[in-house]
């Protein structure tokens, strides 16, 4: 199964307990499954991975976010800077890696608050 980093930043956004809750219709159960799994073997929540006989994912535990999943969600929660990294991603031509992702989104903060790289 493909990454999805939109659905990725929507089961953040559920796990934090936003409001109102964000939309997931568009994604089937397994997915939804596969995805929190990914988010826990990426520390973002703590959490555990329920496997099937084979050692796929069937089912997931979602405890919090974890300090790291704070911090993506806090430079992911924007939607016009959100759309924007999205776009300009695509518009290029590239996959974005979670790390570049974030990387991205932070720097989109920074100017949009008028903090250059290195000041503080």
């Amino acid at each position: 199964m493909k990454r999805d980093m939109e659905l990725i930043r929507s089961l953040l956004l559920l796990y934090e307990g936003e409001e109102p809750k964000p939309d997931l219709s568009a994604y089937s159960e397994d997915q939804q499954i596969y995805h929190t799994a990914l988010l826990i073997e990426a520390k973002l929540v703590d959490g555990s991975i329920l496997k099937d006989q084979n050692g796929y994912p069937r089912g997931t535990v979602v405890l919090r976010l974890t300090w790291d999943g704070h911090e993506f969600l806090d430079a992911a929660r924007n939607q016009s800077a959100w759309n924007r990294i999205r776009k300009k991603a695509v518009g290029a031509g590239v996959s974005l890696t979670f790390p570049v992702l974030k990387a991205l989104l932070t720097h989109y903060i920074q100017e949009k608050v008028g903090i250059s790289d290195g000041a503080q």
